[in-house]
């Protein structure tokens, strides 16, 4: 070892004391953080380092997470005794370095040069949308400015300031007979959209769904189609029932709040219960939904899970990401707000479970590097990839 680095390597672990005892510096932490991160990053590095010393950081650094976690509006899932869990926080929550995209190159620290590098990263998803009128007329919702989108046999069509798609009856139209005619919203990978129905029902779009509707509902039903998935607080109308077409499944209700899961590269489409009540069918089969009930449709038979966790169900919705799963179950939903293509060079635990609440306003390093802190897994982004490594 060279004198270089026994210096360095004398000056972390004066470093690591000054953490341990409580007595470092904002500076002296910033320090100790960013060569962490690049540590967990790196592996190998610490050969001939006092474990004990790192050890002790680490439970430190944590420890210094969740109380930081505890004082943030958005509480984060709590620490699980079981090793087979892992647990990650909102990025802002962190006090560490993890927030930013900054980290000391080995080479550079070997050498003491300490030269900060930036990350490629990649940013979350906005709102974005296609409109397909009934004339078969596409619009990109996101270049429009807000205002009047167009008119339709007296239905306006707007887009507000906030992206939200909004229908308004701006004719009578009661005793008139209009030839059918839908559109259609659709939501690319990476984006979301809000649209308001012509019966004021609400109806929120994640990533790679879509919805059809009529532009206006006649007769006695409401029906839309719908693909990916969608949070829908539908208008109460007793004499009109609102059905919802996914699949070979119908989901009718008069008037409530619930989500419905139905990606096609998923086998089973899952309907969840917040208030209200809804009838699920799918062919001969029929279950009434009670709020936190989830029906799971697509194996030949409708079965139900009782006391969901609501909050993880919608929280995409809501602007974060709740988990509680294993890391390909995660980074499905990842790579559909993002826009990436994951690819595993190791095959992930199925029984480690990752459990916490992540923010999608932020940039996906910052969820990355917080699912990766305790070195189980590592990521690496080339481009629009993300690679995952043990």
């Amino acid at each position: 070892m060279s004198k270089n680095e026994n210096a360095f390597n004398k000056h972390l672990l004066d470093l690591m004391a000054k953490f341990n005892n409580g007595q470092a510096t904002a500076a002296e932490i910033q320090e100790i953080e960013l060569w962490y991160e690049n540590q967990t990053s790196n592996a190998g590095y610490t050969d001939g380092f006092m474990m004990d010393e790192l050890q002790e950081t680490k439970q430190k650094m944590l420890l210094r997470i969740e109380e930081s976690i505890q004082k943030e509006t958005v509480p984060v899932g709590k620490l699980y005794p079981s090793k087979k869990f892992k647990t990650f926080a909102i990025a802002a929550a962190l006090v560490l370095a993890f927030g930013t995209t900054l980290y000391f190159s080995l080479n550079e620290l070997k050498a003491e040069k300490k030269e900060l590098v930036k990350l490629s990263d990649v940013a979350p998803g906005v709102n974005k949308a296609i409109l397909i009128l009934a004339n078969g007329k596409k619009i990109s919702l996101e270049s429009l400015n807000y205002g009047e989108i167009a008119n339709q046999n007296g239905i306006k069509i707007s887009k507000t300031a906030n992206g939200q798609l909004i229908y308004e009856t701006i004719a009578n139209t009661e005793n008139k007979a209009f030839k059918p005619e839908f559109n259609t919203i659709e939501v690319p990978l990476g984006g979301q959209w809000q649209v308001i129905l012509p019966d004021h029902s609400k109806v929120w779009l994640n990533a790679q769904s879509r919805i059809t509707y009529p532009l206006h509902f006649a007769g006695g039903e409401r029906n839309v189609e719908i693909g990916g998935e969608a949070y829908f607080e539908v208008a109460h109308n007793a004499k009109m029932p609102f059905k919802v077409h996914c699949g070979k499944q119908i989901v009718e209700v008069l008037g409530t709040h619930f989500n419905i899961m139905a990606y096609t590269d998923q086998n089973l489409i899952k309907t969840t219960l917040l208030q209200g009540s809804v009838k699920v069918s799918e062919g001969k089969n029929t279950k009434l939904l009670t709020p936190g009930e989830q029906a799971e449709t697509g194996s030949g038979e409708i079965k139900i899970t009782a006391n969901v966790d609501v909050e993880d169900v919608v929280a995409w919705k809501n602007g974060y990401f709740k988990f509680d799963e294993n890391l390909e179950s995660i980074m499905t939903k990842v790579a559909r707000w993002y826009d990436v293509e994951v690819v595993y060079q190791c095959k992930p635990d199925p029984n480690i479970v990752y459990a916490g609440k992540v923010s999608r306003s932020k940039n996906i390093s910052s969820l990355l590097k917080i699912i990766a802190f305790d070195g189980d897994v590592h990521f690496k982004i080339e481009g629009r990839r993300i690679i995952v490594t043990k």
